[in-house]
Formats: C-alpha cells, sequence, structure tokens
C-alpha cells in the first residue's frame, strides 16, 4: 500500500469525527462543509502505520454550527482552457524575520492536464521537485485537475506543510475558510504561531486571533506589497486565494475566519 493510499484511507476514516492532532490542526468556517480529505498537513514527523508511513491527513472540523463534514456537489470537470506548463506556478505568500532567522512560506501550483500523456510528463516534471502528488490512481488521476504544494521555509530548511490534488472549479464561496496551522519553527512541538489558509476570491478580509486576546486583520495584498506584509493573495493557477498570518512571540492560534 502506497504513502498516498494510506493518506486517503485515514481521511476517508475520519471524514465525519472531530479531531485535533497537536500540533497541527485544520479548521473549516462558513456555510458550505467540504470533503476532509481536500485538507493535508505533512507532519513533521511521518505518521507510522502498519509498518509504512504516510503524510498526516487532518480531517476537517465541524464549523461553529456544529455540522458534520460532508462530501461537496459533484461538479463536471472543465476542460482547462489556457496553455499547460510543465512547471509549476511558484508564489510566494509570505515572508519574514523571526528571531534573527528568516522565514517564508510558498505556494506550487500545477497546471491541470488535459490528458494522460500530459499527465505522465507531468509527474516525471513532479519527481524533479521532489513533489509526489497525493492520488491513489496515477497519471490517470491527474487529468482535469491541478495540485498543489505548499511549503513553509525557516532558516536553510525548506518542508512541504500542505499538498492535494483539485478541480479548477473547486471554488470557495462567501465566507468559506480552510486552514490549518502549526508551529513556525520545524520540529517543534508546541508554539503554533503559523496559520495558513485559503479562501474566496471574493474575501477582502481575514481575521486571526491568538491566545493572548490580540488579532491581526489580514486584508487583499494592495498594489506593490511586500510579501512581508500579511495578505490575502492570488497564486497563479489556484482556484482559491491564499492568506497567511503568524502569531506574536508568546502566543498561539486560536481562531481564523473571513470577516469581510
Amino acid at each position: 500500500m502506497s504513502d498516498s493510499d494510506i493518506a486517503l484511507l485515514l481521511a476517508d476514516a475520519t471524514d465525519e469525527v472531530e479531531i485535533g492532532i497537536a500540533p497541527y490542526e485544520a479548521v473549516i468556517r462558513g456555510g458550505r462543509r467540504r470533503r476532509a480529505r481536500r485538507w493535508a498537513v505533512a507532519a513533521a514527523t511521518a505518521l507510522v502505520l502498519a509498518g509504512s508511513s504516510a503524510t498526516l491527513a487532518v480531517a476537517g472540523l465541524p464549523g461553529e454550527g456544529g455540522g458534520q463534514v460532508t462530501p461537496a456537489a459533484t461538479r463536471p470537470e472543465p476542460a482547462p482552457s489556457h496553455v499547460f506548463h510543465d512547471k509549476p506556478h511558484r508564489t510566494t505568500l509570505a515572508t519574514g524575520t523571526d528571531d534573527g532567522r528568516k522565514w517564508n512560506v510558498v505556494i506550487n501550483v500545477w497546471d491541470a492536464p488535459r490528458d494522460t500523456t500530459q499527465a505522465e510528463a507531468q509527474l516525471s516534471a513532479m519527481a524533479l521537485y521532489d513533489e509526489t502528488p497525493p492520488v491513489g490512481g496515477g497519471a490517470s488521476d491527474l487529468v482535469g485537475k491541478i495540485t498543489y504544494f505548499v511549503y513553509r521555509g525557516y532558516g536553510s530548511k525548506m518542508t512541504k506543510i500542505m499538498e492535494n490534488t483539485v478541480s479548477p472549479s473547486d471554488a470557495m464561496t462567501g465566507t468559506d475558510l480552510i486552514s490549518g496551522s502549526l508551529p513556525l519553527e520545524p520540529g517543534a512541538k508546541a508554539d503554533v504561531r503559523l496559520v495558513v489558509g485559503y479562501v474566496a476570491r471574493t474575501a477582502h478580509r481575514v481575521n486571526c486571533t491568538w491566545t493572548d486576546e490580540t488579532a491581526t486583520v489580514v486584508e487583499r495584498a494592495a498594489a506593490g506589497a511586500g510579501t512581508d506584509i500579511p495578505a490575502i493573495r492570488s497564486p497563479e493557477g489556484s482556484p482559491y486565494d491564499w492568506f497567511v498570518c503568524l502569531a506574536p512571540k508568546g502566543a498561539e492560534y486560536r481562531t481564523a475566519e473571513v470577516i469581510g
């Protein structure tokens, strides 16, 4: 059984179970509940299951209204109309300095292949970046879908923290928000300060609250704004817009929600 198969089985097993796996947490907010397997966070140490390692699949949690996570409505896959690229679109979502060490969050988004020939070529190209899509059926599962990988850089270390393969039409709406929180420093077991998430393209503001009773409001990136300013950004190729928040020293993540 492959790592991807294990991850999908774990996601299926927890689709409708409220869980929290410290120090990693995934949260879903908004009216439309989304299938848990659409969110995966790569743990600092691999989960061992029956002697096999796998990326830790974090289930989505019920929203504030108490509803359970349910599958999103099935929609036909549109044929990609843009030019297919054999390299990922790379976007820097955030940068900063913490205790004298530089950090960043970047996302690689791969175009949706039109057929299995393009998908097979894409798999080979992904391997050059040490990226493996979280699908169980090989190249055929990539056809008509984009794949993204999100990385946290801290000092000289770059760690993959999120990955998924979704339809380009998998748009968020209204106040939909999916976010994950984790330590800024790789290997840390506490100090959960970094929040990375995605929202609808219509979202204008995200409010991140911290355990010290303070909050950070993230707005859409202004023209010419640097990546050291927290902002909602639109990575090329992504069906969602993304944001990054960082809690002040001594505080940790509490909530994140769209407020405008």
